[in-house]
């Protein structure tokens, strides 16, 4: 049956190269860089070639270094420039206009290389895709994976507000990198509704989806939110940091102390555009920040909450913790009902809130890798069958 759809017109990304530093700034640009590196992470001396990651950075402070950046440089870079330039040389090439750099777009190449299909994964409500580099990292190099960033973060162009705009804008994107299917797609929390919805259209389009793969993911407008199930929430969400602290040995608590610490940093700038907004406007690079940071945030958890799904086709890979929040744990918030080809469903040996940190990333890796081998080993069979056909 033919469906009515409405487009939005296409948000207009600025692929235009950065604009370089001026050329009398050049002879101490890598020196003022290194040393907004030093003041953000709080160490002492970096090499130009090591990587931000591999310092401790992670998105928080990759915020707090982009803004000095543009308070130095006059140049606004995305956060994810960090996966195309994560190291002070390569940061200050793009700085310099030495290296071309293509602006600001929805997709983000997080591993492009490896003879696997490409794995594509929706941001969440942060709407930034630096969270996924652990999981990539985990899947390993010939695992290909690519990020789909929320419009708006560049601060140029208004965030979507329903999940469908934002499904028809990321297929667009992924079909650029990948014109035709079998699709392998993923998302954690908002990130895996928003995969459900790119399944939707593409299928609907005529493509096939390998793998659909929602991590901790619910049918977010069926949980009530009241003063109650929001209270409920979060005792419970200090108890299961607390749980999973204590079923780890010494190295894990301090891989998980270490990660933890970095989500609740992340969050900090959220929470204090949230506080800026009700004072007025701010001028400051990293006020400005914070204020574009909470008003991402509070849209994309609305458009969660207003997104009813309808019935998919495919099959569902649902991974979920072992445990869940009460206010999570009814039957009917999950996919089984909705998926017509099936749900399966993938249990992890970790408490909400974990799965994408430290060490419990690998567990994610391991099952979402053993996602990918199955449905690659369908496609493949599929393609086989389809070739005998037609020979």
């Amino acid at each position: 049956m033919a469906t009515s759809q409405h487009y939005l017109a296409e948000p207009d990304f600025d692929q235009s190269h950065a604009a370089p530093v001026a050329e009398h700034a050049n002879d101490d640009l890598t020196t003022k860089l290194s040393l907004i590196w030093q003041q953000v992470l709080g160490v002492d001396s970096i090499a130009i070639d090591q990587n931000f990651f591999d310092l401790g950075g992670e998105s928080s402070l990759a915020v707090q270094m982009f803004a000095r950046v543009e308070e130095t440089f006059a140049v606004k870079l995305p956060l994810a420039t960090l996966y195309e330039a994560p190291t002070i040389a390569e940061l200050s090439a793009i700085l310099r206009n030495e290296v071309p750099y293509a602006g600001w777009s929805p997709i983000v190449p997080i591993q492009t290389s490896g003879s696997r299909p490409p794995f594509f994964c929706m941001h969440g409500a942060g709407g930034n895709v630096l969270s996924y580099r652990q999981l990539s990292k985990h899947l390993g190099s010939e695992q290909p994976f690519y990020g789909l960033q929320c419009p708006g973060l560049d601060g140029k162009c208004p965030a979507l507000t329903k999940i469908e705009d934002m499904a028809r804008l990321y297929a667009r994107e992924i079909r650029k990198v990948q014109p035709n299917g079998p699709y392998f797609l993923g998302g954690y929390c908002m990130g895996g509704t928003i995969a459900y919805e790119v399944a939707q259209q593409l299928t609907q389009a005529g493509e096939t989806v390998a793998l659909l793969a929602l991590f901790d993911t619910m049918n977010w407008h069926k949980i009530p939110l009241n003063i109650w199930t929001k209270g409920s929430h979060t005792l419970q969400q200090w108890y299961f940091h607390l749980a999973a602290f204590l079923c780890l040995d010494s190295s894990g608590q301090k891989k998980f102390l270490r990660e933890k610490w970095a989500v609740l940093r992340n969050r900090i700038p959220v929470w204090r555009g949230t506080i800026l907004s009700f004072f007025g406007k701010q001028t400051s690079p990293a006020a400005m920040d914070d204020l574009l940071l909470a008003s991402i945030w509070e849209t994309n958890d609305r458009a969660s909450w207003s997104y009813l799904p309808k019935p998919y086709v495919g099959r569902v890979a649902d991974i979920r913790p072992a445990k869940q929040y009460w206010v999570f744990s009814k039957p009917d918030l999950k996919w089984d009902e909705l998926a017509q080809a099936g749900q399966q469903t993938i249990t992890l040996p970790v408490y909400p809130g974990s799965m994408l940190v430290e060490p419990f990333v690998a567990q994610l890796a391991a099952a979402l890798r053993n996602c990918l081998d199955a449905a690659n080993e369908k496609k493949e069979s599929f393609l086989d069958r389809v070739t005998n056909i037609h020979a």
